[in-house]
């Protein structure tokens, strides 16, 4: 660190207030029926996975359970670490919190700091840093469950960089900038995802035209009032907006007729139940090319970016895309560019897309709808993901699926014209999902390029400016 600046342990800055540095209950302080539909949430292992933490799938207390275990209660810019499992794991609350209030699990402890005295941003992403970390996990042991002995006395004695409040908040004013604008970026993406899963489910789950239509025609309607029909259920527009759209950009209602004209205006029995007529019913083996992987030789690994990026199995799998960590010099098995990947090992069903060429262990099988539609296989694999999960829960220790299962899953087969014609939408959706997911990747890496180098001193806040939009 920094010569210029004096290091501090944790302890001297942590608040005044009684149980600011606390480990979560013991297990058996929470049990099964404590947990409600809603209330006071708990933090666990999977809400560290991200930047700060993440606000979703929380197991909820009711707020007299809460106040017994005050001593685990975090609040607003209270840092949370793992200390028993997937060590070094640390996330703030931050200021905009969906929940004034939170409990700590078992694997992890809070800290509460005197903001009089330091930044807790500043200390987060200190301990978020290579250094943070290394320092973090020094008195860790990895023998059964992995663990920091001792924990809370260990994180009281970390020793922490603390310069002027003032240089805190610069530093943390840099940093934050940059994660807020990938926040934003994510939400973003989040959004463009919604978007196109629910154009998916309204076209091959509901079969929202295909019902419209049918409505149309019981209503008594002719053939153009029926068309229409099947135009509002997959524009979501009136019928005065779309004569709008017809007298203002005639191109884009010539296409979504031509759209609404692909769809049936019948039903008929099918084994996997009710489905619009013409479809049929088929199975993942014949209508997806699939790829299981297969593992080279361990001497064929490396880190220095030789050879093509490798993926054992669902490890480095990010939100869409996976990171490139491990790389591999004499692949076995392939997945192209803009293939869906599908973890066919505990946990079966995590998926994520190809950002480029890859290789893939025996942990993943990769898939492509034969027609070529990478959205349509993206979210036709999304659809299945409780049929995948089943896989998990059927009495092995670790869940898995074969070839010859995957393969035989039965899935919904649409018209080709049907499935070409969903490629354009969602398929502009994807790219502009890519295009915000490098834009995320490009300010990833300033910030972890930047904030050792802030952390330590070695770069001058004063030299560095973060702008307000990107």
């Amino acid at each position: 660190m920094s010569a210029d600046w004096p290091e501090v342990p944790i302890e001297k800055l942590k608040a005044s207030s009684k149980n600011a540095i606390a480990m979560g209950p013991f297990g058996s302080r929470i049990k099964a029926e404590n947990f409600v539909e809603d209330g006071v949430p708990v933090i666990k292992g999977g809400n560290l996975t991200g930047d700060f933490i993440v606000e979703d799938k929380f197991d909820f207390l009711t707020e007299e359970k809460a106040d017994e275990l005050i001593a685990s209660n975090a609040f607003r810019r209270d840092i949370v670490i793992t200390h028993r499992g997937t060590i070094g794991q640390v996330g703030i609350i931050p200021d905009d919190s969906k929940f004034e209030r939170y409990v700590v699990s078992q694997s992890q402890l809070k800290v509460t700091l005197d903001q009089e005295k330091v930044n807790p941003y500043f200390i987060y992403y200190f301990l978020r840093s290579p250094v943070g970390q290394h320092r973090l996990l020094m008195n860790a042991s990895q023998v059964g469950v992995p663990a920091i002995a001792q924990a809370s006395t260990s994180v009281k004695s970390i020793m922490v960089p603390y310069p002027e409040k003032e240089i805190q908040n610069k530093v943390v004013e840099i940093i934050l900038g940059l994660d807020n604008k990938i926040h934003k970026n994510r939400q973003i993406n989040q959004t463009l995802e919604a978007m196109a899963q629910a154009i998916f489910k309204s076209w091959f789950v509901d079969f929202e035209p295909v019902k419209a239509k049918i409505a149309s025609i019981e209503a008594g309607e002719d053939v153009e009032g029926v068309t229409r029909a099947a135009m509002r259920a997959i524009s979501g527009k009136t019928d005065e907006e779309l004569d709008q759209m017809q007298a203002e950009q005639p191109e884009c209602y010539i296409q979504l007729k031509n759209t609404a004209e692909l769809f049936p205006a019948a039903m008929q029995d099918s084994e996997l139940g009710i489905i619009p007529e013409g479809w049929d019913s088929s199975c993942i083996g014949a209508e997806f090319d699939v790829t299981m992987g297969q593992s080279p030789p361990g001497d064929t690994y490396n880190e220095n970016k030789e050879g093509k990026p490798f993926f054992q199995g669902r490890r480095d799998f990010g939100w869409r895309y996976p990171e490139n960590r491990i790389y591999c010099t004499h692949p076995k098995r392939m997945a192209k560019k803009g293939d869906t990947l599908l973890s066919v090992r505990a946990p079966v069903g995590d998926i994520n897309k190809a950002i480029s060429d890859c290789c893939i262990g025996r942990g993943l099988a990769s898939l492509r709808h034969k027609s070529g539609c990478e959205a349509y296989t993206y979210y036709s694999m999304m659809d299945l993901s409780r049929n995948f999960k089943s896989f998990d829960s059927e009495g092995t220790v670790f869940g898995s699926i074969n070839q010859k299962d995957l393969k035989a899953l039965k899935i919904l087969k649409p018209s080709n014209s049907i499935v070409e014609e969903f490629s354009h939408i969602p398929g502009v959706i994807d790219q502009q999902i890519l295009n915000f997911d490098i834009q995320i990747r490009i300010l990833s890496q300033l910030r972890d390029t930047l904030l050792p180098k802030l952390l330590s001193g070695e770069l001058s806040v004063d030299s560095i400016e973060i702008e307000e939009e990107n």
